[in-house]
């Protein structure tokens, strides 16, 4: 959900396409445009590449049968038409690994303006402020790149076997939303749509520019609009044969490609999602205001979490599955196949006694080719003191005595915050009077004030 800096067009790079006798067919340009605000470019979440590929320009050299030729002054693909190739970029797409392919025109969804826009105006986004600055590109796909004709939206099925939300019940353990368990989706996504995207250009004479959960893309609305599925009542994408369950990717390209039909909505008078959220981030159907979603609180907020928050958090301590987990279309969803996203056994309910002690190294340790790396360690520590707080063991009150001098303010205010939820006003009196008077962050004295208060007034009241 984030980005860096000012809009980025794709920019020149090395490279040229080769036919296979080794010549090379004209200048590539593949270029890795992050896009993203100061927050992701220091390692947040959703942080992705946009790829052009310029195909090579006609000349009178002979066919090449993987490419495209010239024909009465034109770039033609060799495909006799439009449809055939869609057929076999499908079927490649496929071997990739996509578990949905279909496609969408850059113009089909006209509606997201407004309601970009209505969303924007009540400050729903919370701290995401690229998603202002943004709005025009984000809320015309046409704008983004007007030479666009079609838009090839992809799903890959992340969907893990068992229970998601098992994990809640462990009080001791931190729980990881299952999307980032394994390795970080991003990059994996990046490199199947890179391929694909190359093939394209190369076989229908075409530019081409591919995004993963980056750049002013509405990758959900365009998702429906190809087909894919419809976004449910908590916003995100529901597939009748995948649930919620479908990492997205789309290619943009200047072919001409059929488009698909729209998915309708099949939501009908469910509430599950609804329902289920712990911090009520769903003002009503098909709106989310993303200031209450843990998600957004664990992964994009920086700094404090507000305190009408922290107790519903739970043990969350990177992302919420909740709203997704208790989709009924979820029945007919099987486990995903790629193996890169499979579990790893060590992100599966870790202890949270371990995740407090973890420094920078050993985060970045733990973490490597995760999606959770992208947080930094000092906003997980953070997210673990909140765990650890709401855990009801007093056994866990040394691990948050031991982050009363950490160095990120963030993380001691969250492990003055566990503190007053486990000790007792006489033990956390005893803890204030050791750490409260050198304490220079006013915020933190406040938390130290907040947990001191709220513990005496629990206080049983003398005997007469």
């Amino acid at each position: 959900m984030s980005e860096t800096g000012a809009p980025t067009s794709p920019g020149d790079l090395a490279g040229s396409p080769v036919r296979p006798d080794g010549s090379q067919v004209g200048q590539a340009r593949l270029a890795a445009a992050e896009v993203g605000s100061a927050a992701r470019s220091a390692g947040e979440p959703g942080e992705g590449y946009a790829l052009a590929t310029e195909a090579a320009p006609c000349t009178g050299a002979p066919p090449s049968p993987t490419l495209f030729r010239k024909e009465g002054g034109s770039c033609v693909t060799p495909f006799s038409d439009a449809a055939k190739l869609k057929a076999v970029f499908l079927a490649r797409a496929r071997a990739e690994g996509f578990d949905a392919v279909r496609v969408t025109m850059p113009d089909a969804v006209p509606e997201i303006a407004e309601r970009l826009g209505r969303w924007l105006a009540a400050g729903r986004h919370g701290s995401m402020g690229w998603m202002a600055e943004r709005a025009v590109w984000r809320s015309a796909p046409g704008a983004l790149w007007p030479e666009a004709r079609s838009v090839v939206m992809l799903g890959l099925n992340y969907g893990q076997a068992g229970d998601p939300l098992a994990g809640l019940a462990a009080k001791d353990r931190g729980n990881i939303s299952v999307y980032a368990r394994g390795d970080d989706y991003h990059d994996l996504v990046k490199g199947k749509l890179k391929r694909l995207g190359q093939w394209l250009a190369h076989q229908a004479g075409a530019d081409i520019k591919v995004f993963v959960d980056t750049a002013p893309v509405m990758e959900k609305p365009l998702a429906a609009a190809a087909g894919l599925g419809w976004q449910g009542k908590h916003t995100n994408l529901v597939s009748r044969d995948f649930g919620s369950w479908l990492f997205l990717g789309a290619i943009f390209t200047t072919a001409a490609l059929p488009a698909d039909a729209a998915e309708t909505d099949h939501c009908g008078t469910c509430r599950a999602c609804l329902d289920a959220c712990p911090t009520a981030a769903f003002p009503s159907p098909y709106q989310l205001d993303a200031r209450r979603c843990i998600s957004y609180l664990t992964i994009e907020h920086d700094g404090p979490i507000p305190h009408e928050f922290r107790r519903a958090i739970g043990n969350r301590i990177y992302g919420c599955d909740d709203c997704l987990a208790v989709c009924p279309w979820n029945k007919f969803a099987a486990a995903g196949h790629e193996a890169r996203l499979a579990a790893r056994a060590e992100l599966v309910s870790p202890a949270l006694a371990d995740l407090a002690a973890l420094d920078d190294a050993g985060f970045r340790t733990l973490f490597r080719k995760s999606p959770v790396k992208r947080i930094g360690r000092d906003r997980f520590v953070r997210n673990v003191m909140i765990a650890v707080g709401n855990s009801g063991m007093p056994a866990l009150a040394a691990a948050a005595r031991d982050r009363l001098a950490d160095p990120s303010p963030a993380v001691r205010g969250a492990a003055v915050w566990a503190l007053g939820e486990l000790l007792g006003i006489d033990a956390l009196a005893s803890v204030a009077a050791i750490h409260r008077p050198g304490e220079t962050d006013g915020a933190i004295c406040a938390e130290w004030d907040a947990a001191l208060a709220a513990r005496d007034e629990t206080r049983p009241a003398p005997s007469r």
